[in-house]
């Protein structure tokens, strides 16, 4: 089996460690099944120790070459320099001619000059360069070729000859006896869920399909790339048939087993949860020591007593190609070994598929006792195979049971079951409320991607007909559509439908979620009447189930709280949701009270609790399947507070395209606020400016007045404003003021507008003002307890002070900010104090702003006006106007003056 892996995701610390260790001589081994990286590795060694002005020498042996003799040597002799063959005497030259048509020497001394001739080669080829030796699936090694390498190596050939092989498992072949020492023997790890995210989205993968691959294929790249083409195909929650080359590679490793080790797996295979004292109940006396000659060839884990197969589709090749009368006999011996009675009875039904009315009817009574004791999933997957067996003339209880399955299997989380039941239901004759329910479901399973299911839609609108019961929940699913596309009015329109049928129904819990909806949308459009709206929705006597809770009033009101810098009483509200949410089987209500306790974390400067609640959040989303643009949202403002800039723009950049593939308007614009922070804090203030004005633009289009809004027009108009583009940041600030004013309810806005007037007051020559300003700024987020924020705000006024020549002034303020950062555990902004107090202490910059310090360097490199402007994406005015600035804080009148006060070191520009 080939192994392919086009890209490397996650392995830059496996990279060093190889570098490192083949950087003081020797050899590395690197050990792991097929499909896992080993081949990428040691190309990417390669080309690095080529790029170096290294000679390799790469061998690639296949299974069938093993009986070759000599065939590797043959190989590896014909890519060595013309000039090393040359300086050999003639006896070793003679065989190594030998060597490389593929036959023993005929010299007088063979088996003498077979030996002699590698080291004295190598030894010639290091003479000129280091050499590295790559030595790819080292199994297949003929054993004639890995004599001859072996001797050459242990005859140490000098620190300059290394080597770096790979082979499946450890001890098995000769790998390591092939090296020079030291040896340092490596396992190839499989990939984290976050690498392996980053790889399937290189290859054009839908993101939500992350975390299903990487729990198919055990991380794995090869597996994951060769099951991402067939998950691609269809709904996220529909497995897919297994692509030919990866039954191939499942063969291959099953069938380096003993057939009775293979036999004991399928045991285990065929168990709902498959135990060591399990397999020797039924009847797998030798089960430890088959367990452990599988766990030795890595097909299995054991956690304890508990056996997990790695990857998990081992398991499914292992059943899909074992007969069914051989499946049927092991799942009689499972019922026979079963501890619970509902667990027999499903081995018992699995025997075979025919219909049963009896099996049929005991499986949904089972069903209905596991429900009402809280076990969804095993409820779910009963009832489903009570369906399954259930005769023809009971079509009207296997409908009833199909509904059932499919909607405990949402609330149990198992969307495989919840959407093989609902379309079940869907393709037979069934009843309007059958099939509304089975859609609904359908449309539930969809998370995010609401908005391609218009055709689900109107399917269940029309099957509703005039029932306010069936069309209530279609009409809120529709509300929450209109919100995630951007489209306001549309939703307050559903989302009125949607409360007046519930209300007509008698249904409170629907009408509650319909006005806290509303409410949402309200807020967005910055209408005040969304206080009553919310208010009437928490009156209801409304229950909403755990999995339900995010969408309920008491989470928004929570989530408004936030918004409006009311930090204490939002992380209380949420940390008692937080212990309702917990009991949430679908894991989306979880994830998104994890998200916002991150985001209060954030704000509150709390960075390090904020980057816990947010990576919590982000595995809980895998872990569940959901969709991760918000996760990858709240990952991202984190890491902007208490991780790392990189960090952040990779999250958000993730996040825009998860978000765009779902059709998430709002977290598409939450991640490109994330991402052009990101750039701007970086450096890259021009790529920031144009992510923000994406962002405007997006905003503009969907019509929304989000309390974010002014948030991120203040950052765009400081990053204009950082790029000379004063008058566009002037507008931009003044629309920020006007949406603060039309929202009027956090507090902190007054404090955003203010440190982003003081960013455009400084830039713009206006050092006095901006310094008053910022610390304004500073004492309002005082005030609110926001120690993040405050901190900022003092770094701009440093800043601003550095500009008014008062550098002692401006040590003070951004001294402050450095210990404030510290002190609440946000890294890259303490980092970028440390550079700001580095500044301080330089050579005065006689009060120019970071874009006429950025003008008169490129004066002073020879740029006429118009290079300026171009490579600054500037018009010719603005660049002479800026110069004119420039010549009047220096006091000089030309452009000749301006180069004899650079020429000096008067002022610092940039390189």
């Amino acid at each position: 089996m080939p192994e392919v892996v086009p890209a490397l995701h996650g392995r830059e610390e496996l990279l060093a460690a190889i570098d490192a260790r083949l950087a003081a001589g020797g050899g590395v081994v690197l050990h792991g099944p097929p499909g896992i990286g080993r081949t990428a590795l040691l190309d990417t060694v390669a080309d690095q120790a080529a790029a170096r002005g290294e000679l390799v020498l790469r061998l690639r042996p296949a299974r069938g070459e093993r009986a070759l003799a000599y065939a590797g040597v043959a190989d590896l002799v014909r890519q060595v320099p013309a000039e090393a063959v040359a300086a050999l005497a003639p006896a070793p030259r003679h065989a190594l001619i030998a060597l490389r048509q593929g036959r023993p020497s005929r010299t007088g001394v063979p088996a003498l000059a077979r030996r002699l001739v590698m080291p004295e080669l190598l030894a010639h080829c290091a003479r000129t360069s280091p050499l590295l030796l790559v030595l790819d699936d080292a199994q297949w090694l003929d054993p004639e070729s890995a004599e001859l390498i072996g001797y050459a190596m242990r005859r140490r050939p000098g620190p300059r000859v290394r080597m770096l092989a790979a082979e499946r498992r450890p001890g098995r072949t000769r790998a390591a006896r092939l090296c020079p020492a030291p040896v340092a023997e490596l396992e190839v790890p499989p990939l984290s869920p976050d690498d392996l995210a980053a790889l399937l989205e290189a290859h054009g993968l839908p993101c939500r399909a992350a975390s299903q691959l990487y729990q198919a294929s055990a991380g794995n790249p090869f597996l994951a790339l060769a099951l991402g083409g067939a998950v691609a195909a269809g709904p996220n929650w529909r497995p897919a048939s297994l692509p030919e080359p990866v039954r191939e590679l499942a063969r291959e490793r099953l069938a380096e087993l003993s057939t009775e080790t293979r036999d004991t797996l399928l045991v285990a295979a065929l168990a709902t949860e498959p135990t060591v004292t399990l397999l020797l109940r039924a009847g797998r006396d030798d089960a430890v020591r088959e367990l452990r000659s599988a766990t030795g060839a890595g097909i299995v884990e054991l956690t304890g007593e508990r056996i997990r197969f790695t990857p998990p589709l081992l398991a499914r090749v292992l059943a899909d190609e074992t007969p069914a009368a051989d499946r049927g006999r092991v799942h009689a011996d499972l019922a026979a070994a079963a501890y619970d009675p509902v667990e027999a009875l499903r081995q018992q039904a699995l025997r075979t598929a025919r219909p049963d009315p009896d099996v049929a009817a005991d499986l949904a009574a089972a069903a209905r006792r596991c429900a009402e004791r809280g076990a969804e999933r095993t409820a779910a997957e009963l009832y489903l195979l009570a369906a399954d067996r259930c005769p023809p003339d009971r079509s009207a209880d296997r409908l009833d049971w199909l509904v059932t399955a499919a909607r405990t299997a949402i609330t149990g989380g198992v969307p495989v079951v919840a959407g093989r039941a609902a379309e079940a239901v869907l393709a037979a004759d069934a009843p309007p409320a059958h099939r509304v329910r089975a859609r609904l479901v359908l449309l539930d399973l969809a998370g995010q991607a609401l908005a391609d299911m218009g055709e689900t839609f109107a399917a269940a609108l029309a099957e509703a007909g005039d029932d306010p019961a069936l069309a209530a929940p279609v009409r809120l699913r529709l509300t929450w559509t209109a919100l995630l596309t951007g489209d306001l009015e549309g939703g307050v329109a559903e989302a009125r439908e949607a409360e007046r049928a519930a209300r007509l129904a008698g249904d409170p819990t629907t009408e509650s979620m319909a006005l806290t909806a509303l409410a949402q949308i309200q807020r967005v459009q910055g209408e005040p009447g969304w206080r009553d709206t919310l208010e009437r929705a928490l009156r209801l006597p409304a229950t909403p189930a755990p999995d339900w809770l995010h969408y309920g009033p008491h989470y928004f009101a929570a989530r408004f709280a936030l918004f409006d810098d009311r930090l204490d009483e939002a992380r209380a509200d949420l940390l008692n949701l937080l212990a309702v949410a917990e009991h949430d089987r679908i894991g989306e209500a979880r994830v998104e009270v994890l998200r916002s306790l991150s985001e209060v974390a954030t704000r509150a400067g709390r960075c390090q609790e904020a980057l816990r609640y947010a990576h919590r959040a982000v595995r809980a989303a895998q872990d569940a399947g959901l969709s991760p643009g918000p996760t990858w949202y709240t990952a991202a403002v984190a890491e902007l507070a208490g991780g790392s800039l990189e960090a952040a723009a990779g999250f958000a950049r993730r996040g825009i395209r998860a978000s765009r593939q779902e059709g998430d308007g709002l977290y598409l614009r939450r991640n490109l606020h994330a991402l052009g922070q990101a750039e701007v804090r970086s450096g890259d203030t021009r790529a920031g400016v144009a992510t923000l004005r994406r962002l405007r633009d997006s905003e503009a289009e969907a019509g929304s007045a989000d309390p974010m809004i002014v948030r991120w027009r203040a950052d765009l108009a400081a990053a204009l404003a950082s790029v000379g583009e004063h008058a566009e940041a002037a507008t931009t600030l003044a629309l920020a003021r006007q949406a603060a004013e039309g929202l009027g309810s956090s507090p902190a806005l007054a404090g955003y507008l203010d440190r982003a007037a003081a960013i455009v007051s400084s830039e713009s020559g206006q050092a006095d003002l901006a310094a008053d300003l910022a610390t304004a700024a500073a004492r309002h987020f005082e005030r609110l307890r926001q120690p993040v924020e405050q901190a900022h705000a003092l770094l701009v006024a440093g800043g601003a002070e550095r500009r008014r020549r008062r550098y002692a002034a401006a040590r003070q303020a951004i001294g402050a900010a450095h210990r404030l950062f510290r002190t609440t555990g946000a890294r890259p902004w303490a980092r970028e104090a440390e550079l700001a107090l580095a500044r301080t202490e330089g050579t005065p910059d006689q009060g120019l702003t970071s874009t006429e310090l950025r003008i008169a360097g490129m004066v002073r490199d020879g740029a006429s006006n118009r290079e300026i402007a171009t490579r600054l994406y500037l018009s010719v005015k603005t660049v002479e106007a800026t110069l004119t600035r420039v010549y009047r804080k220096l006091g000089v009148r030309s452009r000749t003056q301006l180069l004899t006060v650079l020429a000096v070191g008067e002022i610092t520009t940039p390189s």
